[in-house]
């Protein structure tokens, strides 16, 4: 009898989703022999069962396009709005996937989305998943597609913003996608020659980027470029989120709902002011040189557009690798890349980490030696 294999995509839509649907389907199809079934929008259409049977001919043409066509959604199988209340949906979930035969459930997202697979494995589900994100800091796996056109694309619109800070003697402050890892910000900015990275992993001081600023005034360069992570924060926000983060964790071993809940709200309200914390290194930054600072914030253009050949190349391995692990029968494992080639890595191995910038990267090595500031 054939197989039959589930797809679903969630979270942050990302280059190279798509390409990686097509290789799921065209290799089940036509090398496995399975019959394949998209969910839309994510953990939320399997829950509504609403699918997308996935023939080959609607799978010829979708290498290049960005986005998914199967859409998504962040919302969490065991926390999902329904009906204005967030309930755990699991066992309906649980319920379509036995009721559509499938011998496997791929999920396709960054580390939200192993989580949330990990916690249907843990139910009896055959999950499998690919690790994409533009962030690229799934943990357990060498890279993430998504993450390489996001590069491009940053690395495209700061050298942009170049001319405009050389003409006009400008800082211009760049704000990049990367709450918790610096990954994209430290890629484009040694590829854009940016004057100043600041990243989550390094907390930074004001007077040193000043510094590293106002040097190149005297050397005759009266304009700087500063990358910075959304995650990014100064040695004194960094202290407060600490701050925070410790009074939510002291009062939730306490047992003290009330207090937790007050604590938690304030620590994401500290979380959710990113753009905020940027604003102001801008606005400090004016102050502290003398020269007029602009801020750019790149958003949500970081993840639109065609994937690159690298991570179509790259979904499209990890998509055909998935098929494989399938027919040998791997469950319950993320298909990460290791090196040239692809290796099934268990859930349990995956979920609740995080893949942060080393400090000891060569990419930081790298930025150091040309002279770029890191705000240390």
């Amino acid at each position: 009898m054939n197989r039959h294999i589930g797809i679903l995509t969630a979270g942050g839509d990302s280059p190279g989703l798509n390409a990686a649907i097509r290789a799921i389907g065209k290799t089940a199809i036509d090398t496995g022999h399975m019959e394949v079934v998209g969910f839309r929008d994510g953990f939320r259409g399997l829950m509504e069962n609403r699918i997308m049977r996935l023939e080959r001919s609607m799978l010829t043409s979708i290498l290049t396009l960005g986005g998914t066509i199967l859409g998504t959604s962040r919302d969490k199988p065991h926390k999902m709005p329904v009906g204005g209340e967030l309930m755990d949906m699991s066992e309906v979930i649980c319920d379509n996937y036995y009721r559509h035969n499938l011998d496997a459930l791929v999920c396709i997202g960054g580390g939200g989305t192993q989580k949330n697979a990990h916690r249907l494995a843990q139910r009896g589900l055959n999950i499998l998943t690919l690790p994409k994100t533009i962030d690229n800091d799934v943990y357990g796996t060498d890279v993430t597609f998504g993450f390489d056109t996001a590069v491009e694309i940053a690395t495209e619109a700061i050298d942009r913003l170049h001319s405009t800070a050389h003409s006009h003697h400008r800082i211009i402050v760049v704000e990049v996608m990367g709450h918790n890892a610096g990954w994209l910000a430290l890629g484009a900015g040694v590829a854009s020659g940016a004057d100043v990275i600041l990243i989550p992993e390094i907390p930074y001081n004001h007077e040193k980027v000043a510094r590293a600023i106002r040097k190149r005034q005297q050397r005759g360069n009266n304009f700087s470029i500063v990358v910075v992570a959304e995650g990014a924060l100064s040695i004194e926000e960094m202290k407060k989120r600490d701050k925070l983060r410790s009074k939510k964790l002291k009062a939730k071993q306490k047992g003290h709902l009330k207090e937790k809940k007050r604590a938690g709200e304030a620590y994401n309200r500290f979380s959710k002011k990113r753009s905020e914390h940027t604003l102001r290194l801008s606005q400090k930054l004016e102050e502290m040189t003398g020269l007029e600072s602009r801020l750019t914030i790149l958003g949500h253009l970081q993840r639109g557009g065609t994937p690159s050949a690298t991570d179509r190349i790259l979904a499209t391995k990890l998509g055909s690798a998935c098929v494989k692990y399938i027919e040998e029968g791997a469950s319950n494992v993320m298909i990460a890349v290791r090196g040239e080639e692809t290796e099934p890595v268990p859930l349990d191995d995956v979920v609740g980490k995080r893949k942060v910038v080393p400090l000891d990267h060569c990419w930081l090595e790298s930025a150091r030696n040309v002279g770029t500031c890191l705000g240390d």
